[in-house]
């Protein structure tokens, strides 16, 4: 292989895909360094499978994942159809504090977790840009949404993002496909919100499947079985989009099962000079060399690239003379606000497997500070369900009079799961642990994180509105909870590498650029300054097309 290129990116899920696919289409030549196997797309070994394929039919090797998976057998994907696009926590270790604990879901792989996402779909406002300055938490972002927004365009024509327009200001409308449609009982929730709710809206998720094909992808079969892997390309991976548009140029180089150990540094050209390979397979180490480096490894892998990457010229982490790489870490704090059974129904239901739900975008404090105790907002998503032959699962009988009462509609019931905004901390940070080594001998990360009381008041607020909301639609609420899941829950890890004005409280500017080494750039959610209500991946794509941009730009006017 040769060993020297334009750009070096580190991660092939959503940012590393987008990233190769910009630099490579601007003339580049691009190494594309992904730490784990290659899967490639179409060929997904559980995907057509059914239960009765398996040996556990779908339901998974209990023993199995207590020993080798006690985090990620937490996520709500991950089961024996979907488990080879999960990391082995025993062979990838991290620690946390005793008082405090974090799920860190991750997908090591061709394409990231770009094959087990939610596929959640939502711009940011200027409400979210703007909220550091407006209550002092956290350090100003240096953009606001008009600087986002013709990026936001951009990935969303490209990857396709199916959704409803609302006009809402909390949550620009995109470019968008045709919506998937809410169910009845969504629709008779909607609207008995918007009567009696003028500023809030009950809509469709916009989720990044296609409602209609393009560029030889094909819409969504409504299976709802994405975290397999979808051979139809129906919704958005690296494998499906990003990764054939990079090696349609001829300017890509794919090296796989190889874990980058650090980023080199020539304190006297003050630049990355390139990264530190280990070839698992063979445990050789090697080096390539680039002009330009984006780190795309996921959000807290990223930080944990730079802590490593430390030197005489940056001491505690490559590219920290503010000494906040680590810190102000953020997920969102996430729980059941409400769950109702919606009587009134019983005739109606559905068919297919809709691969979306419904989100009730951020109403609380926007433009005044409207609810007592809290700061910033939450947004709810969810939707109707209705119960099927699974509800057999947990009842008795045996025989054909309890398989015909199977198929029976069941009741339909209605979940709104809040997920608030995390506030950043300091105290929230991740560290090298300075005992604990993974198996090729590097010190694993260690990740301190815990929700505050701005998150708990916004939680019970949200648990009480969603029991308004559901009653008044007719429900009748038979749970509701206002306690956080631990720190991870959400899937939405960022920070510890954030933009900002001042090079003295931030790790990068407004290009997702090191205020200290020009030619490094971290584009997925380690560049996060504040967390917003609603799912990031659509900002970290947008930010990632931004920045390739403006690093091309700079690096054919010569200014890095």
């Amino acid at each position: 292989m040769n060993t020297h290129f334009d750009a070096i990116v580190v991660g092939s899920g959503i940012t590393g895909g987008w990233a190769a696919k910009e630099l490579t289409e601007a003339g580049l030549k691009v190494l594309l360094v992904e730490r784990g196997r290659n899967i490639e797309h179409g060929k997904y070994e559980t995907e057509t499978l059914a239960p009765w394929d398996l040996p556990f039919r779908g339901e998974g090797d209990a023993a199995l994942y207590a020993q080798d998976y006690p985090v990620q057998a937490k996520n709500r994907h991950f089961n024996e159809f979907t488990q080879n696009h999960f990391v082995n926590d025993v062979e990838n270790p991290y620690t946390t504090p005793e008082a405090s604990g974090f799920t860190w879901f991750r997908s090591y792989q061709l394409g990231g977790r770009s094959l087990t996402w939610g596929r959640q779909c939502y711009r940011w406002s200027d409400y979210d840009f703007g909220a550091n300055k407006a209550d002092g938490h956290g350090t100003d972002w240096p953009i606001r949404y008009a600087d986002v927004a013709p990026w936001y365009d951009k990935v969303e024509d490209f990857i396709g993002v199916s959704g409803a327009h609302e006009g809402m200001a909390a949550l620009p409308d995109g470019h968008f496909q045709p919506a998937m449609a809410l169910n009845p009982v969504e629709q008779h929730v909607r609207e008995t919100i918007g009567r009696q709710w003028p500023d809030r809206r009950l809509t469709i998720g916009r989720t990044a499947n296609l409602t209609e094909a393009k560029e030889g992808r094909s819409k969504c079969q409504y299976r709802s079985i994405c975290a397999r892997g979808c051979s139809y390309g129906a919704y958005f991976s690296t494998q499906s989009s990003t990764l054939p548009a990079a090696q349609k140029t001829g300017n890509l180089t794919l090296v796989t099962d190889s874990v980058v150990e650090g980023v080199d540094y020539d304190p006297h050209t003050r630049r990355a000079t390139g990264v530190r390979i280990l070839d698992i397979a063979t445990g050789t180490r090697s080096q390539a060399t680039a002009r330009l480096v984006f780190l795309n490894a996921g959000a807290f892998n990223s930080n944990h690239i730079l802590l490593r990457s430390h030197s005489e010229a940056f001491p505690h982490g490559l590219g920290n003379t503010s000494g906040v790489l680590g810190t102000h870490i953020m997920d969102h704090a996430t729980t059941l606000a409400a769950m109702a059974m919606m009587p009134g129904f019983e005739t109606r239901t559905t068919y297919g497997n809709r691969p979306t739900g419904i989100v009730i975008p951020r109403f609380r404090n926007l433009d005044a500070q409207d609810a007592p105790g809290f700061t910033r907002g939450y947004s709810f998503q969810g939707g109707a369900l209705q119960s099927t032959w699974t509800q057999g699962k947990r009842m008795p009988g045996v025989g054909a009079p309890f398989k015909e009462k199977l198929r029976e509609i069941g009741p339909w019931k209605m979940v709104l799961v809040t997920f608030a905004e995390s506030i950043p901390r300091a105290s929230n940070q991740l560290t090298l642990d300075r005992v604990k080594t993974d198996p090729h001998g590097a010190p694993v990360l260690n990740i301190a994180f815990e929700h505050g009381a701005n998150e708990h008041a916004a939680l019970a607020d949200a648990k009480a509105e969603a029991k308004h909301m559901l009653e008044a639609a007719g429900g009748m609420v038979v749970m509701g909870l206002d306690q956080p899941g631990p720190g991870g829950s959400a899937i939405h890890e960022m920070g510890g590498a954030r933009m900002g004005l001042d090079p003295k409280t931030s790790v990068l500017n407004k290009w997702s650029q090191s205020h200290d080494v020009a030619n490094l750039f971290v584009t997925d959610g380690a560049q996060m300054s504040s967390s917003a209500c609603q799912n990031p991946s659509l900002t970290y794509m947008a930010l990632t097309a931004r920045a390739c941009d403006a690093a091309v730009g700079m690096l054919k006017s010569g200014t890095i």
